[in-house]
């Protein structure tokens, strides 16, 4: 009888500690299940400037993907849509964008774009607009006539590095931005871009060419061509240097992090010892946080 009770005891246990680990078999696999299916489920940031649209593809815990395009004013919806979901399955990822944000600083392409993760993605956009929750307050004159681009920068300096920051964007315009330690834009400078100056001076002088924007020899220069390179990348890193002078005295900052972005910052940032930090992506980067607050 016992020896009954005690095989009966023993089986008893056995289908416990099976049933046990088919229950751990199963929670285990439903973790795993999950995170693949976090994993699938990835951000797509756009950012719509003058020259360049920037695209990255966020997938929870790095960036699976970055895009520097040219900005084409007149592509329909249609072709940037074909253009977008042929990059996304470069990427191996044409089915797995769960959400997506724009900033745009060009009107009529801001339209486009929203159409286009409507009609290709099947994502309505969040879009960065002057009432969106950046964690960023503007404290301009009109912080409506701020552009989106601005603030979405100076959310992403805030992240990156708590603090007072001067955010240095080098593209279709250069711009500074003044970002103080309690996360406040505090205002702008505007200054034509490098590549915009290179254009004007071949377009408006009549003996003066195109030039490759790259450094001469010496700052003085000794023909045509090393006379204008001198002025662009040497005058642009001089100004620079004053204006980041100049916003640290008026900040009362002078220990204020100074970061470098844009598609042309690395042409200057050999010529310039005041760019402490280079962000090629920081727009992204401030899409993303900016996503994270909203969702």
């Amino acid at each position: 009888m016992a020896s009954e009770f005690t095989s009966t005891l023993s089986t008893v246990k056995s289908e416990s500690r099976v049933q046990h680990e088919n229950k751990n078999g199963a929670n285990l696999f439903a973790t795993c299940l999950l995170f693949q299916l976090q994993s699938s489920s990835m951000l797509l940031a756009i950012d719509v400037g003058n020259t360049n649209i920037t695209l990255g593809l966020w997938d929870g815990h790095e960036w699976r993907k970055q895009w520097r395009l040219r900005t084409v004013h007149d592509q329909t919806v249609d072709e940037y849509g074909v253009y977008i979901k042929a990059l996304l399955r470069e990427a191996e990822a044409a089915q797995q964008v769960r959400a997506t944000i724009i900033s745009s600083v060009v009107p009529p392409l801001t339209s486009t774009f929203i159409q286009v993760c409507c009609d290709y993605l099947g994502q309505e956009p969040l879009l960065v607009e002057a009432d969106t929750n950046t964690g960023i307050k503007v404290m301009t004159d009109t912080p409506s006539e701020v552009g989106a681009d601005r603030i979405v920068n100076a959310a992403a300096a805030f992240h990156l590095h708590p603090g007072n920051s001067i955010v240095i964007d080098m593209g279709t315009a250069t711009t500074f931005d003044a970002v103080s330690a309690k996360g406040e834009l505090l205002g702008v400078a505007i200054a034509p871009g490098l590549g915009l100056a290179a254009e004007a001076l071949s377009n408006r002088a009549a003996q003066l060419g195109r030039v490759a924007l790259e450094a001469p020899p010496n700052s003085i220069g000794k023909n045509t061509v090393h006379a204008m390179q001198s002025g662009l990348i040497f005058g642009y890193a001089s100004l620079i240097d004053g204006m980041v002078s100049r916003f640290k005295m008026e900040m009362n900052a002078f220990d204020a992090n100074v970061i470098g972005t844009g598609g042309l910052i690395t042409t200057i940032i050999p010529h310039t010892d005041v760019i402490n930090i280079v962000e090629p992506w920081l727009t992204l980067i401030g899409l993303r946080e900016i996503y994270r607050l909203n969702r």
